[in-house]
C-alpha cells in the first residue's frame, strides 16, 4: 500500500462502497435488494463529492459577523450538489419502492426473473 492510499483512505472506502452497490445491483434478483444496492451507490457518490469539496483547515461558507477572505472557505459547490442529489435520490427511491409494491401486488413475487418470465408468458 502506497502513501497516497493511506492518505486518501476515505476516497478508497467510497470506491469500495460503489463497487459493493454496483455488484449488488447487477447480481441480485430481488427488487428490494437492487434498490438497496442503488442506494449504496448513491451514498458512495455523495461521500466522494463531500470529500472532494472539503479542504483541510478551511471553514464552511456561512454568514459571519466579520468578512473572512474567500481563501478561508471550502468549495460550496460539492456540498450543494450533494444536497440536491440526496433530494433526488429520496424521490427516485420512493418511486422505485412504489413500483416494486405494484409489481408485487400483481405478480406476488419480487424475483425479477420470475416477473420477466410471467410478462413473456402474458405476451407483453
Amino acid at each position: 500500500m502506497g502513501p497516497n492510499l493511506l492518505k486518501n483512505y476515505a476516497e478508497a472506502i467510497s470506491m469500495i462502497m460503489f463497487a459493493i452497490g454496483f455488484s449488488n445491483l447487477l447480481l441480485q434478483k430481488n427488487l428490494i435488494k437492487k434498490i438497496i444496492g442503488f442506494n449504496i451507490m448513491d451514498s458512495s457518490i455523495y461521500l466522494f463529492l463531500a470529500l472532494k469539496g472539503y479542504i483541510e483547515g478551511r471553514i464552511a461558507p456561512i454568514a459571519y459577523d466579520t468578512a473572512p477572505k474567500a481563501e478561508e472557505f471550502i468549495n460550496p459547490i460539492p456540498s450543494g450538489l450533494v444536497l440536491t442529489g440526496i433530494v433526488v435520490s429520496v424521490s427516485v427511491t420512493a418511486l422505485m419502492l412504489s413500483l416494486t409494491m405494484r409489481l408485487y401486488r400483481r405478480y406476488h413475487t419480487l424475483d425479477l426473473d420470475e416477473i420477466s418470465f410471467r410478462l413473456k408468458k402474458e405476451g407483453r
